[in-house]
């Protein structure tokens, strides 16, 4: 009897230790499978049902370049419910974490003083869009570190999340299509232009705030002040020849992977803007009027107020900074010598945004 009693207890141990085994042992296995994933070597694995779904409309862009557009697939429908969450939480997501290190789909690549800040604070409030919030200036200042550099620079997308990055610089930078196009032809392309008058008198403002001893804009926009003739060597002048530029970038990738944004209207109907957007990347329209309020303060629009947050989310100081006062006849001169520039810049885009109407 006493035998019995000892070969149960002993028994019951047995299995004690057993069990106090099996799951120390599953969770050794369950952090190697999480250290693996984290350092992204669980792509050979077997993707949940979920993910095999997801994957697939991260093919939209490249369909899109082939002019076909395929339908979303019902993984898309998680998203769509996400996304008020995402524009509560400032577009922190697990992405933050999970996913790969992609080059970018799109690049918003001008123009300076145009409204990129704006547009692409505005686009990452969608849960589909990740982005630099820095600008890289790898196709303009830092190609010579390679494409391995520039790529470790994005943050980790999902299938189905798009890349993007902004650099206006881009956009003047002569060898700055031949370098995207070598990355992917497939690559799309955002230009915010706006009045390159305004446009000029905007740069002078945020340089002259840097440098205040800089020559007045008329000192500086003129070769010689008394036969008119216009100095295009400056910068802030030469970024405002739109059609020259845009000459440049048209021979590496057609007309069709642009998509042209109205700086004026971004700032008067930055929704009616975002919803362009959203439709040239492939995306659903989640930016609405609902995101967005006006600044009376400022001039400009804002991001309304997420939820959790104390106040709402409005570009920087140097945005709606007021301008120097400029002599009319010299912005009358400058805006005759854009005239022609502006109405070659219509045809190429097929758009008109009204710059020779302003008085």
């Amino acid at each position: 009897m006493g035998c019995s009693k000892w070969r149960a207890a002993f028994n019951f141990g047995h299995l004690k230790v057993q069990s106090k085994l099996s799951v120390f042992l599953t969770m050794i296995i369950l952090f190697l499978y999480l250290f693996y994933c984290l350092n992204g070597f669980c792509e050979s694995l077997p993707r949940p049902v979920y993910d095999q779904q997801s994957h697939q409309q991260d093919k939209h862009v490249q369909n899109d370049a082939q002019g076909t557009t395929p339908k979303l697939p019902a993984a898309s429908f998680v998203r769509d419910q996400l996304s008020d969450v995402a524009y509560s939480t400032n577009n922190i997501s697990i992405a933050n974490t999970f996913g790969n290190k992609k080059f970018p789909q799109a690049i918003i690549i001008g123009v300076k003083k145009g409204g990129t800040r704006a547009l692409l604070e505005f686009l990452r409030i969608h849960p589909d869009v990740r982005a630099v919030g820095t600008e890289p200036h790898f196709f303009d200042r830092f190609y010579e570190k390679g494409l391995d550099w520039y790529r470790n620079l994005m943050p980790r997308t999902l299938d189905g999340q798009i890349t993007m990055e902004k650099t206006p610089s881009y956009f003047i930078t002569k060898e700055a299509p031949r370098r995207v196009f070598a990355m992917s032809r497939h690559t799309k392309l955002i230009v915010v232009v706006r009045d390159p008058v305004t446009r000029a008198v905007s740069d002078y403002t945020q340089t002259v705030s840097k440098s205040p001893g800089l020559p007045s804009f008329q000192n500086l926009a003129f070769r010689n002040a008394t036969t008119g003739l216009i100095d295009t060597s400056w910068s802030a002048v030469r970024i405002g020849i739109y059609a020259k530029h845009l000459e440049n970038w048209l021979r590496y990738f057609p007309l069709s992977r642009f998509l042209f944004i109205s700086g004026e209207r971004l700032v008067t109907d930055p929704a009616g803007e975002m919803g362009r957007v959203q439709d040239f990347l492939g995306l659903k329209r989640v930016v609405t009027d609902k995101h967005f309020y006006f600044n009376q303060t400022k001039g400009f629009p804002c991001l309304k107020k997420p939820e959790g947050s104390s106040r709402p989310r409005c570009l920087g100081k140097s945005k709606g900074r007021p301008h120097p006062q400029i002599p009319s006849d010299v912005l009358l001169r400058l805006r005759d010598f854009y005239r022609p520039f502006n109405l070659k810049f219509y045809q190429m885009t097929g758009q008109n945004f009204g710059w020779d109407d302003i008085d």
